[in-house]
């Protein structure tokens, strides 16, 4: 018997090794993001990248709650959230709902042959 691993099976592991805790919804999310910005989260959704991830997760749900300041904003909260559910388990089932929610509600997110939002 041979062990497969999930890499093998979906084949999103590629040059960047494994992405989004293996969560190909995740994955295809990161993939619609601008170049620039997208090779971010790549890196820091790397298991090796913990260090840099964790603060980072802090430092934008802190921004989020700072909304009211100017050059913060409400949308960092989710992404801060959505960065610590890859070392918080308690936060990974909430973000396993919100990509259900998307997948329901918005599937052309998930759509890969929809055009990519490129502002860079």
């Amino acid at each position: 018997m041979s062990a497969v691993s999930d890499e093998d099976k979906t084949g999103t592991a590629g040059a960047t090794g494994q992405m989004a805790g293996g969560d190909p919804r995740l994955d295809k999310l990161v993939l619609r993001l601008p170049p620039r910005m997208g090779d971010t989260v790549t890196y820091l959704l790397k298991p090796s990248s913990r260090w840099v991830r964790i603060p980072s997760g802090a430092l934008l749900i802190v921004g989020g709650v700072l909304s009211f300041l100017p050059v913060l904003g409400v949308w960092m909260l989710p992404l801060g959230l959505a960065l610590l559910a890859e070392d918080v388990p308690a936060l990974r089932s909430s973000r396993a709902k919100v990509l259900d929610w998307v997948e329901r509600k918005k599937p052309h997110w998930l759509d890969s042959s929809a055009p990519k939002n490129d502002q860079s």
